[in-house]
This record gives C-alpha cells, structure tokens and sequence, in this order.
C-alpha cells in the first residue's frame, strides 16, 4: 500500500464528511430526543458508533493549501503564516504588501 500524506487523508476525511453528515445527523437527533424509548436512542447510539470514525467533523484538521502544514494556519486565507509571508513577500497574495520597520 502507497504511503498517503496527511493532505491527501484531510481531503479524505473532508468527502467522508460531506457523504456522512446526514446520517449522523439523523442519528444525533434521535439520540438526543428525550420523549423517544430509551432503546431505541441506544440503538441509534451503537448505529453512531459503527459509522466510520473519520465521517466526524471533528477529525478534520485544517492545513494549508500550499505546505499542507497544520499549524499557525490562517482560515480566511487556508494557507499558514510560513507559506503567506513568502508568497507575500513576492506579491503573490492579493491585499498583502510587504512591511518594513
């Protein structure tokens, strides 16, 4: 099997995400609706538990879309303060000029 990057698993967990929102959500609902059996909210909670870990939105890391590197990431521009300051410094990010003191 070929070693997958940590980019190419995030964009992964991102698709399995989006196919398996709904049915979490289903679920969740009928877990934390209070006026159904208890069973039956036991049920949905193992059917929960048997949906693939990385369906999760809480397992999706953000990184950024030059470096993949996952951390100092900013969200409005999805790229880290590494990858912004160098394309910065050569003009390459709308909006962001370089500084000097």
């Amino acid at each position: 099997m070929a070693k997958t990057s940590a980019v190419e698993k995030n964009k992964r967990r991102r698709n399995t995400v989006a196919n398996q929102a709904a049915k979490r959500a289903a679920l969740k609902a009928i877990i934390m609706n209070q006026a159904l059996p208890i069973e039956e909210r036991f049920k949905a909670s193992i059917k929960l538990a048997s949906l693939p870990r990385d369906g999760s939105k809480t397992r999706i890391r953000n990184r950024c879309e030059v470096s993949g590197r996952p951390r100092a990431y900013y969200r409005k521009l999805r790229m880290s303060r590494i990858a912004l300051r160098e394309l910065g410094n050569l003009g390459k990010v709308p909006g962001i000029v370089k500084s000097s003191w």
